[in-house]
């Protein structure tokens, strides 16, 4: 064999999801893609950017084949801003982090009791006027506490004060809900299959709950975090007299919590359907197809840890090429799973930045150069 000859016809697929902080899914691929053609140049190489239903969802459509449509919606703190979704063939791939995200707070600025939703529910209006009939509602990386209110009180529901006039927004105001009325959302929702994809499947209230567990990261004090979950189970105690029992069945349900209760709004006001989000985008991208024509499959995200475990995207990638048979490398920022674990996942082995750049904040401004040496190493190890 020449030096840099592969073995064989070897086709790698690389489903990888962003080195957050550092390299977007797409970026990702393009980098594995040059380290392994830089060590074995005739290899096949097919690319399929993957998310888990956060950040990074819509992009990921997008590489796929899905057109991005950008409309004007309202962000977090009620600012006018851009925001994508992606369509295709009248399925849209909304991204609620597109419209309601924790990256659009100024840096050092969190509104923990009165960032909204609003914009979310503009984002899958936007959905319906351009035909969709079939919604992927990704959830994650919220700014927001608000039990999805904001987002239903776009697409038609009213949220009323003892005085009959509307709450403020964020979860907050919905201390002082005394009127929930979801007759007026928007109908062309109860036509339209909506799924919400989330990695996250705690219920919207109590100690696994969306403020207990997410709201210090959104800049929720203590007292913050017992005002938020008091507001939210006051929140579904109100929907529960408005539309029925299921809407206090629901708060507890996997996924109700998820990007501060949002998913509680979609489930309860949308009728939506709960799934994991990785496996959902895996059917929407394609990844089945995909995965028959490779040999090996190249996963991965910017830390490889415990979390990776509960429905982050490799995890989904590696269980589902396990089922068929195809060996799964990873590639990381970070890896704090042993070998074994990670064996259990599916992962035959992981190659982490930090292995050869061990300063944290080096390792990710140089994060692109050095996963081509990492993926140079890959092809070394597994092609040649």
């Amino acid at each position: 064999m020449t030096d840099g000859a592969v073995d064989r016809a070897v086709r790698v697929l690389i489903a990888a999801d962003k080195f957050k902080g550092s390299l977007t899914a797409v970026q990702v691929a393009e980098r594995v893609t040059a380290g392994l053609r830089s060590a074995a140049p005739g290899v096949s190489v097919e690319t399929l950017p993957v998310a888990d239903g956060g950040d990074g969802t819509v992009a990921a459509a997008v590489a796929a084949g899905f057109e991005r449509r950008e409309v004007r919606v309202t962000g977090p703190l009620g600012e006018a801003r851009s925001a994508a979704y992606a369509l295709r063939d009248g399925t849209a791939v909304v991204e609620m982090a597109e419209a309601s995200g924790l990256q659009h707070l100024p840096d050092g600025v969190f509104a923990p009791l009165t960032a909204t939703t609003y914009g979310s529910g503009e984002l899958l209006r936007a959905a319906l006027d351009a035909g969709a009939r079939s919604i992927v509602f990704g959830v994650g990386g919220s700014a927001t506490t608000d039990g999805g209110a904001g987002m239903l009180a776009a697409l038609g529901a009213r949220f009323l004060d003892g005085e009959g006039r509307p709450v403020a927004p964020g979860g907050g105001g919905l201390r002082d809900l005394v009127t929930a009325d979801l007759t007026g959302v928007d109908p062309r929702m109860a036509e339209t299959d909506i799924v919400l994809a989330s990695d996250v499947d705690n219920p919207l209230t109590g100690a696994k709950g969306a403020a207990a567990v997410y709201g210090p990261q959104k800049g929720a004090t203590p007292e913050d975090v017992a005002t938020l979950d008091a507001a939210l189970s006051h929140y579904a105690r109100v929907l529960e007299t408005a539309v029925g029992p299921r809407a206090g069945a629901l708060a507890q349900s996997p996924g109700a919590g998820a990007a501060g209760g949002i998913g509680y709004g979609a489930l309860v006001g949308l009728g939506a359907r709960f799934r994991s989000g990785i496996e959902v985008m895996l059917d929407v991208l394609g990844f089945a197809a995909a995965l028959a024509r490779a040999d090996l499959v190249i996963t991965g995200e910017g830390s490889l840890d415990e979390q990776t475990l509960h429905g982050k995207a490799p995890a989904g990638v590696a269980a589902a090429a396990r089922a068929e048979g195809v060996e799964v490398i990873a590639v990381c920022g970070r890896l704090s799973l042993p070998a074994g674990v990670l064996g259990g996942a599916g992962i035959r082995r992981a190659y982490a930045l930090t292995d050869l750049e061990p300063d944290p904040a080096r390792c990710m401004a140089e994060a692109g150069p050095l996963l081509e040496r990492l993926a140079a190493d890959i092809a070394r190890d597994f092609l040649l």
